[in-house]
């Protein structure tokens, strides 16, 4: 049996004689971290922050609907990945503030890319899930 090693979209595949083959690969977590919907929140609202760093109550202020755990989940993630760095300041209260990493800041285009993405074909996406609801019943 020949097989032969292949990408599609930066995935790889190969061909075998009972046909094509996808596996699971390492990255599917950082893909699923991405595609969280408060990751994507977090990332923005640091991108576009003066000086691109904010404090943990400046961020549950200005994304709508996350709640302190999430929000903490989320940091700890996103700083454990090494795509934000959290800093620690010991003062009387402790402040601590949060920044992307330059690797955090290089997954902005791509994330931009696929937030217009589903921007551009949302309507399209709820017209298919009503046409789908409506076949069925």
């Amino acid at each position: 049996m020949v097989r032969l090693d292949r990408v599609i979209h930066g995935r790889p595949y190969e061909e075998t004689g009972q046909g094509l083959v996808f596996r699971p690969c390492a990255p599917h977590s950082v893909l699923a971290r991405l595609g969280d919907k408060w990751t994507i929140l977090v990332m923005s609202h640091l991108a576009v922050a003066s000086g691109h760093r904010l404090r943990f109550s400046s961020l549950k202020a200005g994304i709508e609907g996350i709640t302190q755990r999430m929000l903490t989940l989320t940091l700890r993630n996103l700083e454990r990945d090494g795509l934000l760095v959290r800093h620690y300041f010991p003062e009387v209260p402790p402040r601590v503030e949060y920044e992307l990493t330059e690797m955090g800041a290089s997954m902005l285009p791509a994330l931009e890319g696929f937030t217009s993405w589903i921007r551009d074909n949302w309507p399209r996406i709820e017209q298919c899930r009503h046409a789908y609801v409506e076949a069925r019943r």
